[in-house]
């Protein structure tokens, strides 16, 4: 349980990308570090990067949600400044948990850029948090994670809308027969059959489609990685199109539900890719914009900070469903 300590600040807390061509090598070394992957590998993700003369989306994106959730907090509350640190690049966590310290901030609550349960999505991030803590030492101040939210009522509702606005861009004659697709990053079978990541992604995808109208849907990932031969969650996003072609759909709206702000992932993965094999195959393809800065999204998050201060009993919130007791603090 949370004792009554006040929190005296917010952390964000992302995966972090590069801003330029000369950071794309040392970005992907620090993403890669103690994985199987092998160097020709890590150089062929590099050029995905470079088609965007190496700039990932995300850090832009986590500057615009930051200066959104500021000024939600500002005008609504709990007044709590925001700091902001990545796993894998600048502003790195140590950092950031560095500047907090010196600026006396002893408690934080933190946000993670995850909406789901998995060891990558969900406890890496812990482990992440507690090894900066460490490095910065005895005095640097705690930091407690906020739960999931992956079926939170404005999670699922920022999707919605953004699912809506991406089929009005089918042809009004089309548009109640298109496919949705949602797609969310791959994880090795190993990962999933030890969290609830693939559940997850079903009961939001459901719950979105079934808001958003007569269409039917299906759950694709992306962005598969990591050594030959071991086996990931499937179907790929290729793979469904390719059955979207043969069944003779028309059109498809391809919704990132697994992220919650564009990543190179995102943009390349879907953007480029999907894209490319959609327009192979004849098949009309638009793309959902993902929860970003949606003001229900924005809201969202300062609600969660509002229950983890009341110190709510997990166990009692729909949709924290995380058997391992990622969230809880002790």
């Amino acid at each position: 349980m949370i004792d009554n300590s006040p929190y005296d600040a917010v952390l964000v807390v992302s995966f972090g990308g590069p801003e330029a061509k000369s950071e794309v090598i040392p970005f992907l070394e620090n993403v890669l570090r103690g994985r199987n992957v092998s160097r020709q590998r890590l150089l062929a993700v590099a050029e995905h990067y470079y088609l965007f003369d190496g700039v990932s989306p995300i850090n832009e994106n986590n500057r615009q949600l930051i200066a959104a959730l500021q000024k939600e907090l500002d005008a609504n509350g709990p007044h709590l400044p925001i700091y902001w640190g990545n796993r894998n690049w600048h502003p790195m966590l140590v950092d950031t948990i560095r500047q907090m310290r010196e600026e006396g901030v002893k408690r934080a609550v933190a946000f993670v850029t995850s909406a789901y349960s998995s060891y990558s999505s969900c406890r890496q991030y812990l482990e992440n948090i507690a090894a900066a803590r460490e490095v910065v030492g005895p005095d640097a101040p705690k930091v407690d994670k906020i739960r999931v939210f992956y079926n939170h009522p404005r999670f699922v509702e920022s999707n919605v809308e953004n699912v809506r606005i991406a089929l009005n861009r089918v042809p009004e004659e089309r548009r109640s027969q298109a496919q949705l697709i949602f797609t969310a990053h791959s994880i090795p079978i190993s990962m999933a059959q030890n969290c609830h990541y693939e559940a997850q992604l079903k009961e939001v995808s459901s719950l979105v489609a079934n808001a958003v109208g007569p269409n039917t849907w299906k759950l694709a990932f992306q962005s598969q990685s990591g050594a030959p031969g071991q086996p990931w969650l499937g179907p790929a996003i290729g793979d469904v199109l390719k059955d979207c072609h043969s069944a003779g759909v028309t059109d498809v709206v391809v919704a990132p539900i697994g992220f919650v702000s564009d990543h190179m992932e995102v943009i390349y993965d879907l953007d480029i890719e999907a894209k490319r094999l959609s327009e192979t195959w004849g098949i009309n393809m638009v793309r959902a914009q993902t929860a970003g800065t949606h003001p229900a999204f924005v809201k969202m998050i300062r609600e969660l900070i509002i229950e983890k201060l009341s110190g709510a009993a997990l166990d009692d919130i729909p949709g924290q469903n995380c058997d391992v007791g990622c969230c809880r603090v002790s």
